[in-house]
């Protein structure tokens, strides 16, 4: 595979996040060390995976001395922990990039909420990973490159937090931070194997949330135990740091795709009941299937128009755009007044009923095999947005409805040796249970954690 031949000669990462930080606080790794061998691993790899719009090398190289230095070393949660930052969010001295060439190249003054959190948690940033433009497709590929899943490069990575998913399927850094409008951390996890967790909303607070309140941050690891770590620093909720099983759980399963029915694969329908499977022997499983309202539908639909939209009218070249985000935002300026409360609240009215009856939903990730990488930024809005909207029929619900939902592996393609990974969703407030209950799938059914 071009991925591992990349990286033939270089010791490929082994250690995860917890791992690292423990041994950082007690004094058994070094973080400049940690540091150079991250930054070794994305020289050799990136080039074929994809995963960074810029890497950081020299200013890294500064972070993990500072790192090392401070007098709270030995109780930073993150102590020494390289990760990536989604292009999405305030790192400050660099751009915030967007995916895109029309926007501006001021440096920011100072970190934003995340790298804030990141950093005092003792993390060392060691790049910004690759979107699509405006993050409004599941592919992450711009005039520069193309993010790859690792695992197959000939499939895309996903998006729109796909480079954050190639760096960490490949093994160039243990986690890296995402958000999720529609699936933007789960659909690009579910496509590398790894685990990525969208918190409910609010979790992560910030006084404009992006897509009038469908996007949120969150982890993308290839461990649960990693997801709960990076988890409890992006939402300042250090008790969820250690995964805690839960008594037993009404799990319902569903594999009909959400307002469509359109017809699922075999490979990721099986997987949902390999989980069922798994789930069975401490826990009460049952197939059912919320009711999803069509005005769910065009709810969705309107804000994913409408976001971009309302972002890029006044922060971005309009003229510089690619083709298809220059249609999507006069599309989008044109529906911005279908944008209302009343198409969530019926959603959130039958989310509520369905789990008054289960804890956990447990679905597909993907409604479909992840696409072809190419350069996809290239192809008409149309083009994009057919294949998009299939794909991501699982996740965008839960977007709405605001509950929070992870994806895990759980099998693999039986021709693309692709990663087969599960939903699971849960009523707000249960990030803690889906953390256990995927750490209960991840020992009962252990996945290799990188390429």
């Amino acid at each position: 595979m071009p991925c591992a031949q990349a990286r033939s000669n270089l010791l490929i990462m082994v250690q995860t996040a917890v791992e690292i930080a423990r041994g950082v606080r007690a004094g058994e790794l070094d973080p400049v060390q940690v540091t150079e061998e991250a930054l070794a691993r994305i020289a050799a790899a990136d080039g074929v995976v994809g995963a960074f719009r810029r890497v950081r090398f020299a200013e890294a190289r500064a972070e993990a001395a500072e790192v090392a230095a401070r007098p709270d070393l030995a109780s930073l949660p993150l102590a020494g922990v390289p990760v990536a930052v989604k292009d999405v969010t305030e790192v400050a001295g660099e751009y915030l990039g967007w995916g895109s060439e029309a926007g501006p190249r001021e440096a920011a003054a100072a970190d934003g909420l995340i790298a804030t959190r990141l950093r005092a948690a003792g993390a060392v940033i060691v790049g910004l990973t690759r979107v699509p433009e405006l993050c409004i497709f599941p592919t992450s590929d711009d005039p520069a490159g193309i993010a790859r899943n690792p695992r197959n490069p000939a499939f895309t990575a996903g998006g729109s937090s796909g480079g954050s998913a190639a760096a960490v399927a490949a093994g160039l850094v243990p986690i890296a931070h995402g958000t999720d409008g529609l699936g933007s951390i789960r659909l690009p996890a579910g496509m590398c194997g790894i685990v990525g967790l969208k918190p409910g909303r609010d979790v992560v607070w910030e006084e404009n949330p992006g897509w009038f309140g469908l996007s949120t941050h969150g982890p993308l690891t290839t461990t649960v135990a990693d997801a709960a770590l990076l988890m409890s620093v992006l939402a300042d909720r250090p008790e969820w740091a250690t995964t805690a099983t839960s008594g037993p759980l009404r799990i319902a399963t569903s594999t009909q795709v959400p307002f469509t029915r359109a017809p699922l694969s075999r490979p990721l329908r099986a997987a949902v009941e390999q989980a069922a499977e798994l789930l069975s022997a401490g826990h009460s499983v049952t197939s059912a299937t919320p009711a999803y309202p069509l005005r769910a539908l065009g709810g969705l639909v309107a804000r994913w128009l409408a976001g971009p939209a309302e972002q890029a009218v006044g922060s971005f070249d309009l003229s510089r755009l690619q083709p298809r985000t220059r249609t999507h935002v006069r599309v989008g300026r044109l529906t911005a007044r279908l944008v209302n409360d009343r198409a969530r609240d019926e959603w959130e009215a039958i989310a509520a009923q369905f789990f008054e009856s289960h804890d956990v939903l447990v679905t597909p990730t993907l409604a479909t095999l992840p696409l072809k990488a190419r350069r996809w930024h290239r192809e008409s809005w149309l083009a994009n947005a057919v294949p998009s909207s299939r794909v991501a029929s699982f996740t965008g619900p839960w977007n709405l409805a605001g509950y929070p939902a992870l994806s895990v592996p759980v099998a693999r393609h039986p021709v693309h040796d692709l990663a087969m990974c599960v939903q699971l969703v849960a009523r707000p407030g249960g990030e803690p249970v889906l953390l256990g209950l995927a750490a209960e799938l991840e020992s009962a059914n252990p996945w290799p954690r990188t390429v």
